[in-house]
């Protein structure tokens, strides 16, 4: 199974996610981008400035497989698919 990292970028600043998760797709990889986001969002608070942050997801090769607003985790998920 693939590894995925998270990396939490806020302006210029970018926080590494040195560890990643093996999880079987990028779909899975979304599911957990969005519930990492709303996580941090639920511990910040709704005036967060994190609104305007974003997750940078990556493969062990460090390629973007995609990056999500945080803003954008707060909306309802997409119908079942590919959702990147």
């Amino acid at each position: 199974m693939p590894r995925y990292y998270f990396a939490t970028r806020v302006g210029d600043d970018r926080i590494a996610d040195p560890d990643g998760q093996t999880l079987p797709d990028p779909d899975a990889a979304w599911e957990v981008a969005r519930r990492l986001i709303r996580d941090l969002l639920r511990e910040s608070g709704p005036q967060s400035r994190l609104l305007a942050a974003s997750l940078e997801v990556t493969d062990a090769e460090g390629e973007i497989v995609f990056e999500m607003p945080f803003a954008e985790a707060l909306h309802e998920p997409d119908p079942p698919g590919t959702r990147h």
